[in-house]
């Protein structure tokens, strides 16, 4: 399979950010991706002691759609973080300072008042933690065939950014990455992928990145479909290197299986 495009997510449940190129450290993340969260209420939320918490606890785009009208970036130099609404700048902050997290704050109880259990506050991961779905799938695959079989199931354009992939690839039949599970793939510089488990698919799904506008059924129409509710693989990192677009990902026999129930 080809790299077709790579994307990093700074802020759960906010906008992708597009990559030329990511170096992947072994038993690390996707680099810059969920490196915040933002609580809708009080989560619980340790980072003194963090464990990993259900994505309900902070916005996301399964119950709060209208993230998706907000375009984010973070600055890995400055460490701003920056967000637009339809074109316009409307906040540049430093994450790390207390101002900066006040003013977020208060302008997500301006834009979404009627959606927060409480008051917003923003999370910052601390080392070795990142805000993902998955306790142990640290980067995720998007087959884009699986995509478009998909859409010709349906009917209707899918953009595969609804699946908030970190690699989208390309040359792969349609579905065939959900037979990867338990193998590793091979890519550039020495890294090495583990495959260990399908994505499971939720209503955030349904919301389309562009607009924000809930107009599918996504998970309904993967069971009615295929009979799962699938889309891409979690892998986790056994040895760094690099990913670009155009490098290609080679499966090869896992060296060790996967442990069952992984969550």
């Amino acid at each position: 399979m080809r790299v077709a495009s790579l994307y990093r997510y700074p802020v759960k449940g906010l906008s992708p950010e597009r990559l030329a190129g990511a170096a992947l450290a072994s038993g690390g993340y996707f680099p810059g991706d969920r490196l915040f969260a933002i609580e809708n209420g009080p989560s619980g939320f340790d980072p003194a002691a963090p464990v990993h918490q259900p994505k309900i606890k902070y916005l996301m785009l399964m119950r709060n759609e209208s993230l998706a009208r907000l375009k984010t970036l973070h600055d890995d130099a400055s460490g701003e973080l920056v967000i637009a609404q339809e074109g316009r700048e409307v906040l540049r902050i430093d994450p790390a300072s207390p101002e900066g997290r006040e003013r977020l704050a208060v302008f997500f109880e301006g834009f979404m008042p009627d959606e927060l259990r409480g008051r917003p506050r923003l999370l910052a991961a601390p080392e070795g933690y990142r805000f993902t779905d998955s306790r142990s799938g640290f980067v995720s695959i998007i087959n884009l065939a699986s995509v478009a079989d998909l859409e010709a199931r349906m009917g209707v354009a899918i953009d595969p950014l609804r699946f908030r992939g970190n690699v989208l690839v390309e040359g792969l039949p349609a579905w065939a990455e959900n037979d990867l599970v338990g193998r590793e793939l091979e890519g550039p510089a020495g890294l090495r992928l583990q495959v260990i488990k399908r994505i499971e698919r939720c209503a955030a799904t349904n919301v389309d990145p562009a607009t924000g506008i809930r107009d599918l059924q996504i998970p309904r129409a993967l069971m009615q479909a295929y009979g799962h509710v699938d889309c891409g693989i979690y892998c986790r990192v056994l040895a760094g290197g690099s990913l670009a677009q155009g490098a290609r990902l080679e499966p090869v026999a896992a060296t060790e299986p996967v442990t069952a129930g992984i969550a």
